[in-house]
Parts: structure tokens; sequence; C-alpha cells
């Protein structure tokens, strides 16, 4: 089997790439390198089943191309990041919406099966406590940049679920909730890296807002263990999971259990919205998965706890970062 992965540069990605190596697949990555990296994939780019291409998920040509040489297809390519989408917002929409178009199109002529990745701030506003995938979407009004990527990940569900019901295309969705781990870059408003590197540094661990907002987060093999047990699973054809850990816990908490997992002197510093983004944002309080749908499909079941993923990252930006600055930057 060869599976082609777009944004397979990318943090998850590049898991979901080295996991398909694993199982002895082939992998093809089509990847702009606009949020991904080549670092992430370097290591595996000298194998004879790894094909990397620098290119848009747009270019209808090269998108065509890929999917006809490919068995299925796990379309990642996406804006990702908070920062990123408040400072890019056309291209967050351009890549969001014409990407996926592209895809789904070349998938339909090449009658590939398509898994689409998706997001919780789909959910927007939304109060409900934990999230069933059947809610109602919430979103804010069209001046705040941050509801326009909400908008375009639900557009890109509505066209998904378009094809499948119109053109009988094999499409699966996926709603990732905060994923988290080794490779994940903090400079688009990814928290927990963001938190260890600035505990690790002996910087302000920064808190936007109050701290009271809940989040949950997941481990990467966890997610790409669920990407894969959808793919492989016939029944999940045509329906949307949320991807995630029920676990909840509060910003404002996940930066004190940061701060004393690294033994850092940084204060905990809280900074206003208005000061971190400027306009153009709007919080979600709270933002936590209800998984039964999936683990009554395929038995999934987060394995890696919120603790385990934190000493994970904290081992791996410790030794990014280089022993002698962390050491240095405690004194």
């Amino acid at each position: 089997m060869r599976a082609l992965i777009t944004g397979g540069a990318g943090f998850i990605g590049s898991h979901l790439a080295e996991e398909l190596l694993r199982r002895a697949w082939g992998v093809c990555i089509l990847d702009d390198l606009s949020t991904g990296a080549r670092e992430n994939i370097q290591a595996l780019l000298g194998r004879e089943e790894v094909r990397f291409v620098k290119g848009a998920v747009f270019e209808r040509k090269v998108v065509q191309r890929l999917v006809d040489e490919s068995d299925v297809v796990f379309h990642l390519a996406a804006a990702v990041g908070v920062r990123y989408i408040i400072d890019h917002p056309l291209r967050s929409l351009q890549v969001n919406v014409q990407g996926t178009e592209t895809v789904l199109e070349a998938c339909f002529r090449a009658g590939r099966k398509v898994l689409l990745a998706s997001t919780s701030e789909v959910y927007g506003k939304n109060g409900n406590g934990g999230f069933r995938e059947g809610d109602d979407l919430v979103l804010g009004n069209t001046t705040t940049g941050r509801w326009g990527y909400a908008c375009s990940k639900a557009l890109d569900e509505f066209l998904a679920m378009a094809y499948h019901r119109d053109m009988e295309l094999p499409v699966i969705i996926v709603r990732f909730f905060n994923t988290c781990g080794p490779r994940q870059a903090g400079r688009y408003g990814m928290v927990i890296p963001r938190f260890v590197r600035q505990a690790l540094l002996g910087e302000p661990i920064t808190v936007y807002g109050d701290g009271k907002q809940t989040r949950s987060f997941i481990h990467v093999s966890d997610a790409v263990g669920a990407v894969l047990g959808l793919m492989e699973h016939p029944r999940a054809v045509g329906q949307v999971f949320n991807i995630g850990n029920p676990e909840a816990i509060t910003i404002e908490a996940l930066a004190h259990k940061v701060k004393a997992m690294t033994g850092s002197p940084s204060p905990i510093a809280y900074i206003p919205y208005t000061e971190a983004f400027a306009d153009g944002f709007d919080d979600m309080r709270h933002r936590v998965p209800d998984i039964s749908k999936i683990q009554a499909l395929i038995g999934f079941r987060p394995r890696v706890l919120l603790d385990e993923m934190l000493r994970r990252v904290i081992d791996y930006t410790a030794a990014e970062l280089g022993a002698a600055e962390v050491t240095a930057n405690k004194t």
C-alpha cells in the first residue's frame, strides 16, 4: 500500500509518515513547507519507499498526479496555529478551502479513499461541556479573524460530505483536539511547546487571558493510532470523529505543572489577549472532546496521559536547546 500525506512535513503528518513506514507502507509527502519543516522528515528522505514533493496543495496537476500514484490519501495540509491564522488570514483561507477542494476532486477522479483532518475549532463558542460530533457549530462574527479559520474548516467538512453523498467518494473526517508531542513548534501559538521552552530558558511563562480556560491534550502517537484505526475500518466512511483526550486542565494549571516539572525559576505572567494578538482574536473558554463515538467503533482510548506527554516534550525540547543553555538559564 502507498499513502499520500498532504502536509506530511508538519507535526502530525511527519509522525503519521513514520508510523506508516513502520507498517511497511510506501509514503509520498506533499508539503510547501510554509508551516511544516524539512527537518521533521529529514531522517526519512533517504529511504526508497519515501518520496517528498515540495508543492502547494492547490496545485491541481501536481495533486492529481500524486493521488493517482497512491492507494489512499491523508489530507492534513492546512493553515495551523492561532498566531499563523491571525497573521495570514487570506493564505489560511486559500490553503484550507481551495486546497481541500483540489484534493477531494483528485480523489474522486482517481477513486481514492481520503481522510480529511479537521479541527475542534469548528465547534466555536458552543458552550457544551464535552463536544460531541453532532453538536451545533457556533461561530463568532466575520470581523474576527479566528473564526475565518473555523469557518473554512467547517466548509472543508461540508465539501467532503457533499462529495461523499453526491459522488460516493469514500471520505472520513476527523476533528483533532489539541495534539502535542516532539517536533511541535510553539511559534504559531501551540501552548505546550511554548510553555516548555519558556520554562527551560528561564523566561516568563506567558498565560493569555485569565488562564481559567480549559483545554485537553492528546499525544501525537495516540492521534496517529486513531487516524489509522479509522482509515482501516469500513464503517468509518461518511462519518465525523473527534480525536482527543477528555482529561481537561486549565491553562493556568498547565503553566504551573510545566514550571514544577522543569524545576524552572520562571515567573508566570498573565498577558491580556489584546496584547498577545491585537485585533482579530476571540477565545473559546472550554474545548474538551467527547470520544464515545470513536471508542465505540474502534475501541480507541488515549494511552499517553498529560504528565507523560509533558515529560516527553520537556526531554525533547531540552535536548533540542542543549543541556548547557538550559542549565545556564536555571541558575
